[in-house]
C-alpha cells in the first residue's frame, strides 16, 4: 500500500474519533455544513470524506439501510447514472455498544454522476460513492460516513483547477491510500468517546 501518513481525529468536539490519511483538511468551518456534519476533503484530489449524524430512521430496516441512504443522497443530489455496485449485510460491533447493545452497520459502494456546489446538470462529475451506516439504536442515532471518489471529471466541472479533466488519476499513481482503503480504515476505527453528545444517553 502506498505511503500516506494518517492519524486519529476528533469528531463533534471530540465526542467521537476516526483515523483516516492527514491529507484530508477539515473544512466544515470554511464551507459553513450544518452543525450534524463533519466534512474533510483532499483538495489536490478532488476526494472527500463526510461524517454525519441524523435521527434514526426506525422505518429503514438494517439490512440494506446503507443502500438506503446512498439512494437518498443520489436523489438529494439529483444524480443521474446511480448504481449500486455492492452491498455489505450486518455486522455487529462490539466496540461500539452503549448500555450492552451492540452498534450495527452496513456498507454500500455506488456510482453516479453528480455536479458541484451549484453547477448545473452540464458540469456533472462522475464519482463512486461509498457508505457506511452505523446504527446506534440506543440513543436513537444513525451516523452516515460517505466518502467520495472522482472517477472521471468533466470539463466544464470547477473540479478542473484542481484535478484537471477527464480520467481521475488512481491514487496509487499519486502515492495515496486508496479511497476505498480511506473509507474501510476511517469505519473500522470510527469510536465514541461521550455518549453524553447524543442527549439522551
Amino acid at each position: 500500500m502506498p505511503e500516506d501518513f494518517y492519524l486519529e481525529r476528533p469528531l463533534f468536539g471530540a465526542a467521537l474519533a476516526s483515523t483516516f490519511p492527514q491529507r484530508f483538511q477539515d473544512v466544515s468551518d470554511i464551507r459553513q455544513v450544518p452543525d450534524h456534519q463533519e466534512v474533510f476533503v483532499d483538495p489536490s484530489r478532488d476526494e472527500s470524506l463526510i461524517f454525519e449524524l441524523l435521527e434514526l430512521k426506525h422505518e429503514v430496516g438494517d439490512n440494506g439501510s446503507a443502500t438506503w441512504f446512498l439512494q437518498d443522497l443520489a436523489s438529494e443530489q439529483e444524480a443521474e447514472g446511480s448504481a449500486v455496485i455492492e452491498q455489505s449485510g450486518v455486522v455487529e460491533a462490539p466496540g461500539l455498544c452503549y448500555r450492552s447493545t451492540p452498534a450495527v452497520i452496513t456498507t454500500a459502494v455506488g456510482q453516479m454522476a453528480i455536479s458541484k456546489g451549484r453547477q448545473g446538470r452540464e458540469a456533472q462529475n462522475v464519482v463512486r460513492v461509498y457508505v457506511a451506516n452505523v446504527r446506534l439504536k440506543e440513543v436513537n442515532t444513525d451516523v452516515l460516513i460517505t466518502a467520495y471518489e472522482p472517477i472521471h471529471i468533466n470539463p466544464l466541472s470547477e473540479s478542473v483547477t484542481a484535478v484537471g479533466a477527464g480520467a481521475a488519476t488512481p491514487a496509487e499513481h499519486s502515492g495515496c491510500m486508496p479511497m476505498v482503503e480511506v473509507f474501510k480504515l476511517a469505519v473500522s476505527t470510527f469510536k465514541v468517546n461521550n455518549w453524553g453528545l447524543f442527549g439522551n444517553a
